[in-house]
């Protein structure tokens, strides 16, 4: 017999029963579904995470020192010295001080937050100015007092007009020199609410004449690790004790979360597997029932000639074709329901190729695995014994 008989059979078989047909591809689909929804979903988070690393920096690293002293700091000329020195690594430094600062506008007090940098912070964080320019070696130099701000506050204080304008910065006045591109919504609670300043001016302001935070830029992610190396021999150098400096990479955290979202990954998928054999296993209890059932039929035809391997195919087929289809159902259900999740969490969720053809092909596996059980049991049936079946 040939295949397309057998497929035309195990078709005419699963049409005629519907309901048993249905019940034995349900556990496929759901297992299915999981698979498809949930690799999409964690493939969708990594992606988003792995976005907003970049978008922040994925080069950057930060150089954080605590309990510092007179004695045992890290200088910002040293700092310098070692970018100039290692220029193929890293691409950039900036001392940040960090302070609270409040600005006065009209009755009303703005609260923001005061971050003291040099002149290549901003080139390196790619802010871009839209008026005006960016801090400037003599503002560092010379501790002017200058400003570059973001649109939150031009627009409150200055109703967008702050080029040149002179605003109160806990009672400093300081010029406004330049005027940060909207990277936000130009709310409170936004990164377009913040003020830069010379690093030197905010330590003096600080009262403070070390500083104890730097951020540093790599050439490109494949020379980070090295940029790490440089900067934690240099803090080894001049602090000596490691529990005061902490040297963290951006890449070393995205990593560190994508890690944790692969294992998580692998975890749903196995609990989906398991889902999978499940259904397996009841694909085959029903074959079974159905070798059972039609145990007569499978007489008369072994009767009129068919061969044990006729048979066998016919079984298999249609175990095969029952999982298929409840394959094809689960990787339908599965997608939409992964970009019902993405629109829900307002993320690009998507089905990739290969998890889709990966579901198929196992589901498809199953069905034959499982179904050839049943199957050899049918294609062993002795016709005479089964014609006497009742």
């Amino acid at each position: 017999m040939s295949i397309w008989k057998c497929f035309q059979m195990a078709m005419s078989s699963i049409v005629g029963n519907k309901m048993r047909s249905i019940l034995t591809m349900l556990g496929i689909i759901i297992g299915i579904t999981a698979v498809i929804a949930l690799v999409s979903l964690m493939s969708g988070m990594t992606s988003e995470i792995t976005d907003a690393f970049e978008e922040m920096g994925i080069e950057s690293i930060n150089v954080s020192i605590q309990d510092r002293s007179a004695t045992k700091e890290v200088k910002p000329k040293e700092m310098e010295q070692l970018a100039e020195e290692h220029s193929d690594i890293i691409a950039g430094q900036s001392p940040t001080v960090s302070m609270p600062a409040f600005i006065k506008n009209g009755s009303d007090t703005i609260s923001t937050q005061a971050t003291g940098v040099n002149e290549y912070y901003l080139g390196m964080k790619k802010y871009n100015i839209t008026y005006g320019r960016e801090l400037t070696y003599v503002d560092v130099e010379r501790k002017q007092k200058v400003c570059v701000i973001g649109t939150y506050i031009a627009k409150e204080v200055f109703g967008g007009d702050a080029l040149g304008k002179s605003i109160q910065i806990t009672g400093t006045p300081y010029e406004v020199v330049g005027i940060l591109e909207e990277q936000d919504d130009s709310t409170e609670n936004s990164s377009d609410n913040c003020v830069y300043i010379p690093y030197t001016l905010a330590s003096y302001t600080n009262r403070t004449s070390t500083v104890s935070s730097y951020v540093v830029y790599a050439v490109d992610q494949e020379k980070v690790e090295e940029a790490v190396l440089l900067l934690e021999a240099l803090c080894d150098k001049d602090i000596g004790d490691s529990d005061y400096y902490t040297v963290t990479s951006m890449k070393s955290m995205a990593d560190s979360v994508t890690d944790i979202l692969d294992k998580m990954e692998l975890m749903l998928i196995a609990i989906a597997a398991i889902s999978l054999v499940v259904a397996g296993i009841g694909i085959m209890n029903i074959m079974l029932v159905s070798v059972t059932e039609r145990t007569r039929e499978i007489g008369i035809r072994k009767s009129l000639g068919a061969k044990q391997k006729d048979i066998l195919s016919q079984f298999v087929i249609e175990a095969g074709m029952l999982s298929c289809l409840g394959g094809v159902i689960g990787i339908i259900v599965g997608s939409l329901l992964a970009i019902l999740a993405g629109k829900l969490l307002g993320m690009d969720i998507l089905p990739t190729p290969t998890s889709i053809i990966v579901s198929f092909t196992v589901s498809a596996m199953i069905g034959v695995f499982f179904g050839y059980m049943p199957a050899k049991k049918a294609a062993k049936l002795n016709p005479i014994d089964a014609l006497r079946y009742d």
